[in-house]
């Protein structure tokens, strides 16, 4: 496996957040959104790295991504889509819809399309209970969704818009 090293850049720049905020461990998010800048994903040897800059534990830097379903422990595509499968979306077709992303993008949940492009992710809950189904790609969240509404965002991203 080879060992990502944080560039100096971002060294820096976490540097800088932990002596920003009187509790160290504040600056936990920041960091992650930096580090996910550069690098995209979170293994145990980045997760190290920030836990050394902030001179907290990796324990406490590792809780904190193990969390939230933003931070992935993989490489994963330019389009990272997260389908919610908790109860409301479940009931409103959350299943259906991953098979069906599974089915356009020719891979599995948890799977990356060969270009690079799509990884297709289940999470738990993205918090939008009332426009279920509902899945987030990168920042975006996309509600109500229908077979129709989901090719015609695939599309969009496809061209890059």
């Amino acid at each position: 496996m080879v060992q990502v090293m944080l560039s100096e850049a971002t060294q820096k720049k976490i540097a800088k957040l932990k002596d920003r905020y009187p509790e160290k461990k504040t600056a936990i998010l920041p960091a992650m959104h930096v580090v996910f800048k550069e690098v995209g994903y979170y293994n145990q040897n980045i997760l190290k790295q920030i836990a050394d800059l902030l001179e907290l534990s990796q324990m406490e830097v590792s809780e904190t991504v193990s969390f939230y379903t933003y931070f992935p422990r993989e490489g994963v595509g330019k389009y990272h889509i997260q389908v919610c499968t908790n109860l409301s979306c479940s009931l409103l077709g959350a299943e259906e819809l991953v098979k069906y992303l599974e089915y356009k993008l020719k891979i599995k949940a948890g799977q990356t399309t060969t270009d690079g492009l799509f990884t297709i992710s289940t999470v738990e809950c993205l918090g939008s209970c009332g426009t279920a189904p509902v899945m987030q790609i990168n920042q975006t969240y996309y509600e109500n969704l229908t077979k129709a509404k989901v090719d015609q965002i695939l599309e969009d991203l496809k061209k890059g818009k």
